[in-house]
């Protein structure tokens, strides 16, 4: 298999639930290899902003769909700086809250809503092979439907435990076991709908973060993609 995109870009996809280490792996790595970076995740809850800002009954899932093409999502790549606008709006700190993060599985589990944001997902991926080394890409069906020939492909995981545990910090909430439960919710929720759920694919490299250390992570990750990069020339 060739380590490199379609237009010499080199692409790496990363799958996994919440508290995994995606995000701070994801962006990592790119800022370590110069690559892009992409969280596509924000992309559905910016998604989900756009319609409960505009007052969309999320849990109708015909509504969503006929909404889902009105909203503008712009998507900035660098690793160190990574933004999301809506309609020109910043949305990059709203689509954390618990509204958004309580509504985001809904939305995203549309057939229309996920149709538009793997088009948009790809023609991102294309554009940073086309015009940088590469990009990394986050979310829960990278490795599945966005990017399925990406040449490192990875699902990183962890212990409910600890990924609570994460989840909590990042989020400034002292209630651990509240989150551990919003989690396992999610988790039920994005790996059992019908389209593009949450899965492992056979080749992709598994990487349990439960005990390893941040930096052990990315160190892991860099050399998978030094070694499909190698591989490429």
């Amino acid at each position: 298999m060739s380590g490199q995109g379609r237009s010499g870009g080199l692409v790496i996809a990363i799958d996994g639930p919440s508290g995994s280490g995606k995000s701070s792996t994801a962006k990592s790595v790119a800022r370590a290899r110069g690559l892009k970076y992409l969280d596509t995740g924000a992309m559905y809850r910016a998604m989900t902003w756009w319609m409960l800002e505009n007052g969309v009954d999320v849990a109708d899932a015909e509504a969503v769909a006929a909404a889902a093409g009105r909203p503008a999502i712009t998507m900035g790549t660098d690793p160190d700086a990574p933004t999301v606008h809506v309609d020109g709006v910043d949305v990059g700190k709203v689509i954390r809250g618990d509204e958004v993060t309580s509504n985001v599985s809904a939305v995203s589990a549309v057939p229309r809503v996920r149709e538009l944001l793997v088009a948009r997902q790809r023609e991102i991926i294309a554009e940073a092979c086309a015009s940088a080394p590469g990009i990394v890409v986050e979310g829960r069906d990278i490795t599945t439907v966005v990017a399925p020939d990406a040449p490192v492909k990875l699902f990183l995981t962890a212990s409910e435990e600890a990924r609570a545990q994460r989840r909590s910090k990042e989020v400034r909430s002292g209630d651990v076991a509240a989150t551990q439960a919003a989690l396992a919710r999610r988790d039920r929720l994005d790996s059992t709908r019908a389209v593009s759920p949450l899965t492992q694919t056979p080749d992709a490299t598994k990487l349990d973060t439960t005990s390893l250390s941040l930096d052990e992570v990315i160190a892991l990750v860099v050399k998978l993609a030094d070694e499909a990069r190698a591989s490429a020339l």
